[in-house]
C-alpha cells in the first residue's frame, strides 16, 4: 500500500471477531508494532508443514499495531520489509526483505539481508515458547520482543546503534543513490565456511566470532550475531501474548528515499518515536479516527492511542 500523507489506516475489527469465535488458549498472540518513522510491510514465513499466518504479509503504517494469532505448535519467522511498492510489476517490490515481489508472502522466504524474529510456539501451553532475533542473514531494522506482561526474562532488546550507519563497506547493501538500506552478514557477503559455520567449521569449537559478527554483537547484544553465538541468545517464556516492535532503539532512523516527499511527516514522527527502554503499551480495542499531521496530534497518537490496522 503506498504511503499516503495524513493517513494512518482504518480500524479492523475482524481480529476481535476471530478471537471471540475461538476457544481460549488456542493461539499465541503477537502484536506487531511499527515505531519506525516510515511504513513497513511485516512478513511471516512458516516452517515446512505449518500453516500460513495473516497471508504471510501486510502493510503496517508508522505508529500502528496489528494483532496476529499464531496457533500452538507453530514455528516460523517474522521480518520487516521496507521501501515497498506493490502497485507495479516490479521485482523486487521492496528495497529490503522482499518475497518474490508479493505483498502476501504465503510461506516464501524473504530476500536477505533482513533482521529475523524466529519463533517456536509449543503445543503444550504450560510449556515455554522459544524465540530469538537473528542477524545470521544480516540486518535491515532493529527489533525488540517482549511478553505483553513485560516480564524481564522474556525481553529481547533493540540495538544501541543502527547497524546500517556502522556497517563495513564490504557488507553494505546500497540503494540507487548510495544510501545503506541493509547490512549483510559475513556469511551472506562472502559465503565462506569460517563465517557460515559449516563443513570443517561446523561446530562451536571451530567457528568463532569474527570481526564482523563482533560489530553486530556490540550494537545488538541480545541478538544472534552468528550461527554459534554464545551465550545462546534464545529466550523461553510461558506468556501467551507478545509484542514485536520494529525500530525500538533510541537512534532515529532516516525515512526511506521513496518517502522524502513526506519529510515533514517523517521529521515529526522521528522527534517522538525514539525510546531505549521497555514502554508501557496501552492496547485498546476501540478505533481512533484519522489524525491530522499537527505535532500535538502526533504526540497524542504516539503516547495515548494505538490504531489496530
Amino acid at each position: 500500500m503506498p504511503f499516503t500523507r495524513g493517513r494512518y489506516g482504518k480500524c479492523d475489527h475482524s481480529i476481535e471477531n476471530v478471537i471471540a469465535g475461538q476457544a481460549q488458549g488456542t493461539f499465541v498472540t503477537f502484536y506487531f508494532s511499527n515505531k519506525c518513522p516510515f511504513p513497513i510491510w511485516p512478513a511471516i514465513a512458516a516452517n515446512v508443514g505449518r500453516p500460513a499466518i495473516a497471508d504471510g504479509g501486510f502493510p503496517l503504517p508508522s505508529g500502528n499495531v496489528k494483532r496476529i494469532l499464531v496457533p500452538f505448535s507453530w514455528t516460523g519467522r517474522f521480518w520487516a520489509r521496507t521501501g515497498c511498492d506493490f502497485t507495479s510489476n516490479r521485482k523486487p517490490a521492496c528495497e529490503t526483505g522482499d518475497c518474490d515481489g508479493r505483498l502476501a508472502c504465503n510461506g516464501t522466504i524473504g530476500l536477505p539481508p533482513a533482521t529475523l524474529v524466529q519463533v517456536s510456539a509449543q503445543a503444550d501451553r504450560t510449556k515455554p515458547n522459544f524465540y530469538d532475533v537473528s542477524l545470521v542473514d544480516g540486518y535491515n531494522l532493529p527489533v525488540s520482543v517482549t511478553a505483553r506482561t513485560l516480564e524481564p526474562k522474556c525481553f529481547i532488546g533493540g540495538c544501541s546503534k543502527d547497524i546500517k550507519s556502522i556497517c563495513p563497506n564490504e557488507l553494505k547493501v546500497l540503494n540507487d543513490v548510495g544510501q545503506a538500506m541493509a547490512c549483510k552478514s559475513a556469511c551472506l557477503a562472502f559465503d565462506l565456511d569460517q563465517f557460515c559455520c559449516r563443513n570443517s567449521y561446523g561446530s562451536p569449537s571451530k567457528c568463532k566470532p569474527s570481526v564482523y559478527s563482533k560489530i553486530f554483537k556490540d550494537a545488538c547484544p541480545s541478538y544472534f550475531s552468528y550461527a554459534f553465538d554464545s551465550p545462546l541468545p534464545l529466550v523461553s517464556c510461558t506468556a501467551n501474548e507478545y509484542i514485536v516492535t520494529f525500530c525500538p532503539s533510541k537512534r532515529v532512523l532516516p525515512c526511506p528515499l521513496r518517502y522524502v516527499d513526506y519529510s515533514p511527516t517523517c521529521a515529526a514522527l522521528q522527534a517522538i518515536s525514539s525510546f531505549n527502554q521497555i514502554e508501557t503499551y496501552y492496547m485498546k480495542s476501540q478505533c481512533t479516527s484519522h489524525f491530522s499531521l499537527g505535532l500535538f496530534t502526533l504526540l497524542f497518537f504516539q503516547f495515548y492511542s494505538i490504531n489496530l490496522t
